[in-house]
């Protein structure tokens, strides 16, 4: 497990402090967690169950739970491809064969340089727009290989890449 640097250390330490004595706090903390390093590492967990008065086991299995948490570090630009079966069928996993080519990152994982993380998600609820992929919180619907999904990570590519 890499060790975090004083920074990240002193931002949880802030945000745990500022939801000590609140109603509900491990998944308020979480949350800012989250949002201020783009994951939950195992240190802020540890210091969320302290602050708390609960057990890491108990705040790891919030943690684990929700899908929204994340414990391992998350690429500058996160893309989501949904597999459930209508997006399936209409060629969600061509997509997810073409982004992992173009990005270079696992399925569930994150590239080498940092840049994507690729997850595959189950049903994101927007069947209707088959096949659904997120990229950084933007849902483009009915994706294919002509479209805006592979135009905007070839962008994002030149972009960061140059």
């Amino acid at each position: 497990m890499e060790k975090l640097n004083v920074e990240s250390l002193k931002k949880i330490d802030e945000i745990v402090a500022k939801h000590t004595g609140k109603l509900g706090p491990v998944k308020l903390m979480l949350h800012d967690v989250q949002n201020a390093l783009g994951y939950i590492p195992f240190e802020a967990m540890e210091k969320i169950a302290k602050a708390s008065n609960t057990s890491v086991a108990e705040v790891y299995g919030v943690v684990t739970f929700y899908t929204q948490f994340t414990t391992e570090p998350k690429g500058k630009c996160v893309i989501n491809i949904c597999l459930g079966t209508a997006c399936y069928v209409k060629g969600a996993q061509e997509i997810i064969n073409k982004v992992c080519e173009l990005t270079h990152a696992p399925v569930n994982g994150t590239s080498d340089d940092g840049l994507f993380s690729l997850d595959a998600t189950r049903c994101l609820g927007a069947c209707g727009l088959a096949p659904v992929v997120i990229i950084d919180g933007k849902v483009l619907g009915n994706a294919n290989e002509s479209n805006i999904v592979f135009d905007t990570i070839e962008d994002i590519i030149r972009a960061n890449r140059s």
